[in-house]
């Protein structure tokens, strides 16, 4: 049976259901990685969607894609963290019945946000036992439909609006960088940027204990590696799904990889300097961008930053372990800050704006 790949026109499609029901996150800048960086980066805040990940969007789309009888069966789902709350929230908000197969060794805030949301949660073992067969029986017991993370068109559709809207509020990118664990955020945001701004490099960015991404786009054909260890729990996974690896392969410039360490000193970034919690997932594009800062000098970059669900205690001692900075960082955490800005219409107010859902998108610099 013939795969359906997504189109542009699917994350139209999905843009129009989501409408009402996903956060259009704000778009931030910061006046300090533009300096650090050379070049002009616009960062699509996902750790501000409902859920807290842009895995909201593509769980909803698949969820409502469903016809009426389809959703009364229920649906099931595999993930280590965030696809699993989205989909039980999206349920929740529908009134459907969510069962989700996590691994063992899940964040426990991501297992208890899901289970918050009405879900019930089974346990599997990542490293012994394979949850996409684990789904599937479950889901053929109870008739109930199989939503994956990635492998699955309308997930990949709905992911594809984060880039959609980022392109719509920052203009035309020379860049976009998008973390790659399964590959539904990154071809969603091929789709979008292939046909909102052809000229973007699109590049998929993965933790370096688990290049298996890489590798597929380098041979041409999905690589399948052993289950990877790295604190980027979002992004360890073994393969590329079947339906995302086609838009992957023909739509992204290049797969590159971060090591822990970057994505800490991220965390570290984000929360000091622009005063938002990231997840390590979420922090793969951006460690990325600043990696390979020397050439995209004069570039602008946009970035998805994919997530913010982490246990605040983890959270705290990750970013401790960045509290050796280089001495210009010092110097630069020093230094004065300026107003933040915030667009109105065609005027620049002087405001301390923090975005909300009410205030709708914002520029913090």
């Amino acid at each position: 049976m013939p795969l359906n790949i997504p189109t542009f026109d699917d994350v139209l499609t999905a843009a129009a259901r989501l409408a009402g029901l996903a956060h259009r996150t704000p778009v931030l800048t910061s006046r300090t990685f533009n300096e650090l960086t050379g070049a002009e980066v616009f960062f699509k805040c996902e750790n501000f969607q409902r859920g807290g990940a842009f895995k909201f969007r593509g769980a909803m789309n698949a969820l409502l894609a469903l016809d009426i009888s389809a959703r009364a069966r229920g649906v099931v789902a595999y993930s280590s963290g965030n696809h699993a709350q989205a989909l039980a929230y999206a349920a929740a908000i529908k009134g459907v019945k969510a069962t989700i197969i996590m691994p063992r060794d899940a964040p426990e805030l991501k297992v208890r946000a899901t289970r918050g949301y009405g879900a019930e949660v089974i346990f599997y073992d990542r490293y012994s036992e394979n949850r996409e067969e684990i789904g599937g029986r479950i889901a053929a017991e109870r008739g109930a439909a199989l939503i994956p993370p990635y492998d699955h068109p309308d997930v990949i559709a709905g992911q594809g609006t984060a880039t959609l809207e980022l392109i719509q509020e920052a203009g035309s990118l020379d860049a976009l960088y998008v973390c790659l664990g399964g590959g539904g955020l990154l071809a969603g945001a091929a789709l979008a940027a292939a046909e909102c701004a052809p000229a973007c490099r699109v590049v998929g960015v993965e933790p370096e204990a688990g290049n298996d991404g890489q590798q597929s786009l380098a041979r041409g054909e999905v690589v399948t590696i052993e289950v990877p260890k790295s604190i980027a729990d979002g992004a360890v996974v073994t393969h590329l799904g079947a339906h995302n690896f086609p838009v992957i392969r023909d739509k992204v410039a290049a797969i590159t990889t971060v090591s822990d360490d970057a994505l800490i000193e991220m965390m570290h970034f984000f929360a000091e300097r622009m005063k938002i919690v990231v997840e390590p997932t979420g922090c793969l594009a951006a460690a990325a961008v600043r990696s390979e800062s020397q050439s995209l000098r004069g570039q602008r970059i946009g970035v998805i930053v994919s997530g913010g669900n982490v246990d605040l205690t983890r959270f705290a001692s990750l970013i401790m372990a960045a509290a050796d900075k280089t001495p210009r960082e010092q110097a630069m955490a020093r230094a004065p800050r300026p107003f933040a800005k915030a667009r109105s219409g065609c005027c620049w107010y002087r405001a301390a704006l923090s975005w909300s859902p009410a205030h709708g998108n914002a520029r913090a610099s």
